[in-house]
């Protein structure tokens, strides 16, 4: 009898640790992917490591490069600009993909060719919008330019990837056209899933269109808003592809951006160990945001009366 409740208990141990077999490989795999260059990249940001000379990644400086970092002005300018370039592009967005929604949830026919047909501008490439905005704001080849010349508007052409704050406007206008559907998308699944009720009740005791936009549909979509926020300033946080076509973070680093400095410190001038250093100081900012757009997910949803 213990023979068999021992080949019994062989077999149960067997299959609660069969998922865990099958995972292995991928497990395996997701290690050698992520870790292991995450581990060495956090190394060599404490060595001074060059790509043009190898030998450099087996000296250990300690915090010389984030020292470095938290002394150099230009770091903290393109620091305080990507904070406001996040800030402008996910309100925008946001603004938008709520009219966007709103707008699609009131007509009665066709929702689901607009949806299609609103998603469009996510499936670009980075780099293809990049390019596609670029040759609109060109100085002197451009389609605005042309246009505004052509209309009477203006009648000298408009440096728009040259002057510091037209420049910025521009990169912000490529990155918030290519994602505010993300918005649009979250927005309008809150409002798909919103129960009528409350509106008709709203109705009946007399209140106006504002006031139960105000108070009913806004409280309620926020958590879906707050879910887009998070997904988009990891992704605005971490923004490269746009600037470095448009602008390459200049003229004379005007639109520098964290990562585009990031990219030009490691790639260009071969610094490669400051340059892991400042990707590291620049994930506090996405930590943050994303800390941020979390607490008030679990705001939204206790004044709503729902779980945490």
């Amino acid at each position: 009898m213990s023979i068999i409740s021992l080949k019994f208990n062989a077999i149960i141990q067997s299959k609660k640790s069969l998922p865990y077999l099958l995972l292995l490989p991928a497990i395996i795999v997701i290690l050698s992917v992520v870790l292991v260059p995450l581990l060495f990249s956090f190394y060599t940001s404490f060595t001074p490591f060059k790509l043009t000379k190898p030998d450099t990644l087996f000296i250990f400086i300690g915090f010389k490069n984030y020292i470095r970092i938290f002394s150099d002005m230009a770091f903290w300018v393109a620091f305080g600009r990507t904070v406001l370039f996040l800030a402008v592009v996910i309100n925008l967005e946001f603004l938008f993909g709520l009219l966007i929604a709103l707008m699609i949830n009131k007509i009665t026919f066709g929702k689901r060719i607009l949806r299609t047909i609103m998603m469009f501008p996510m499936m670009f490439s980075p780099i293809l919008v990049g390019f596609q905005f670029k040759f609109i704001f060109n100085d002197n080849i451009g389609i605005l330019n042309n246009a505004l010349q052509s209309l009477g508007v203006t009648d000298q052409a408009i440096a728009w990837l040259v002057d510091r704050w037209l420049a910025f406007g521009a990169i912000s206008f490529a990155e918030i056209w290519m994602s505010t559907s993300i918005f649009a998308i979250l927005l309008l699944a809150g409002l798909f899933s919103m129960p009528q009720e409350p509106h008709e009740a709203a109705q009946v005791d007399g209140c106006n269109s504002w006031q139960i936009f105000r108070h009913i549909t806004l409280p309620f979509i926020m958590p879906f808003a707050f879910i887009a926020m998070t997904i988009r300033s990891l992704d605005v946080a971490r923004a490269y592809d746009i600037v470095d076509v448009m602008t390459g973070g200049g003229p004379a680093g005007r639109t520098e951006l964290l990562w585009t400095m990031i990219a030009r410190t490691g790639f260009d001038n071969a610094q490669m160990g400051r340059a892991n250093a400042m990707a590291y100081v620049s994930i506090i900012l996405s930590i943050l945001f994303t800390y941020y757009f979390f607490r008030k997910i679990i705001a939204t949803r206790k004044a709503m009366g729902g779980d945490t």
